[in-house]
């Protein structure tokens, strides 16, 4: 069971409230554990992160933490090494106590480290979309929210994976038709913790009038979150069994949302969204083998050569080639990166959209010009270009990769 101080520690973290943190009085004698650790907040230059300076009798040493790992370092360093903590946030210093038994005693006094540092003020998160302290009925059920809109300490990277998901939604809502019913599609939805979200935002929150889908090749995955939805009274928002290649119950469609749909299934995805005239596209590719097996070029022999170096580059020369082909078809594309790279290797998340207006003019041909050059340098094949062949332009016989 999560105890009060550790969502104080989550919430004062999350919130970036914390100021200093001084940890002491080891629960053991040990040559390897600092018998002081002071933590800060930081920033570098890819975000902002909590510097831990351990004290040693004859040393300093400092480890910097990424904010998201942060509040979990601490309540596992206060639970297993120290018994005592000095937390410094604007509004109070708090003073935690633990017995031999780990029990915690919570003493607050009026603050004494002022205000927040004022190199720090512009590294302030952003108003999340959906904001701890308001219980979110969905994330109650998905066992990430208490019923006090309390964020679980363990469920603290997912909440942050959602909300951030959120915000990228929300920066090309203006791309969506506003004058009808919206029809959304998730494609390998799993357990739908975006599907859920886009819902409270759009139909919860904004009131918009939707029609989400669902789908999953995992039967009892489906019928949970059919379930769920039952439950929440989502009655616009409904669940199937299916593959995404062979699912062809729509004829439009709004936007379009792929997350770690494997290998070529993203492609089909895309394909599916392009066909249906989708407005907004976000897909968060996943298991990229295809191009590993046909990726071929001499000069690139040296990283080539090497299969990890050579998994990495055919994954990103993939979603190069994807969102060429893609703007090919008028669409703006973004590479934006979804989750940290601490999390999974997989985090970009290809966001493409098109106005009426982008729509209108017809195909990129200098686009094209750049994809074709590309395709050839690299000897590849993909799959999406064939997928889009009747409204791509005619690729000319001398061009053909590996040829």
């Amino acid at each position: 069971m999560t105890e009060q101080w550790q969502l104080d520690i989550t919430n004062w973290i999350g919130s970036g409230e914390l100021l200093q943190a001084t940890l002491s009085q080891p629960r053991r004698k040990d040559a390897g554990l600092a018998p002081k650790t002071i933590i800060r907040p930081m920033k570098l230059k890819n975000g902002l992160f909590y510097q831990f300076e351990y004290h040693f009798a004859n040393k300093v040493t400092h480890d910097n933490v990424a904010e998201p790992q942060a509040a979990e370092k601490v309540i596992d360093l206060l639970q297993e090494n120290y018994r005592q903590a000095l937390v410094k946030t604007p509004e109070a210093d708090v003073q935690l106590l633990f017995s031999k038994k780990g029990k915690a005693a919570i003493l607050r006094k009026p603050p004494t480290g002022g205000s927040r540092p004022a190199n720090l003020e512009h590294n302030r998160q952003k108003q999340r979309v959906l904001a701890e302290g308001k219980a979110a009925p969905f994330l109650v059920e998905l066992g990430i929210m208490t019923p006090e809109g309390l964020v679980h300490a363990k469920k603290q990277d997912k909440y942050r994976q959602i909300n951030r998901f959120l915000e990228m939604v929300t920066d090309v809502l203006d791309y969506l038709p506003t004058d009808r019913e919206l029809t959304i599609v998730d494609f390998g939805c799993g357990k739908s913790y975006l599907t859920f979200a886009l819902y409270h935002l759009l139909a919860v929150e904004q009131q918009r009038k939707i029609n989400i889908i669902g789908l999953d090749l995992k039967a009892d995955v489906i019928a949970f979150c059919s379930n769920l939805a039952e439950k929440l009274g989502y009655d616009k928002l409904q669940f199937l069994v299916g593959d995404i290649a062979e699912y062809e119950e729509l004829k439009a469609a709004d936007m379009v949302v792929t997350l770690h749909a494997c290998d070529t299934a993203t492609d089909a995805a895309l394909a599916k969204a392009v066909n249906w005239g989708a407005s907004v596209i976000m897909s968060v590719p996943c298991c990229q083998h295809e191009l590993f097996k046909q990726v071929s070029n001499d000069v690139l022999s040296p990283l080539l050569s090497q299969g990890l170096l050579k998994e990495r580059f055919s994954a990103l020369a993939t979603d190069a080639a994807r969102g060429t082909l893609l703007e090919v078809l008028g669409y703006k594309v973004q590479m934006l990166e979804f989750v940290d790279p601490e999390h999974t290797p997989k985090n970009l998340l290809i966001r493409a959209v098109r106005s009426e207006q982008q729509g209108q003019q017809g195909l990129s041909m200098k686009k094209w010009e750049q994809y074709e050059q590309f395709r050839q340098f690299l000897s590849i094949s993909p799959s999406l270009e064939h997928m889009l062949a009747e409204r791509l332009p005619n690729r000319s016989s001398e061009n053909e990769a590996g040829n």
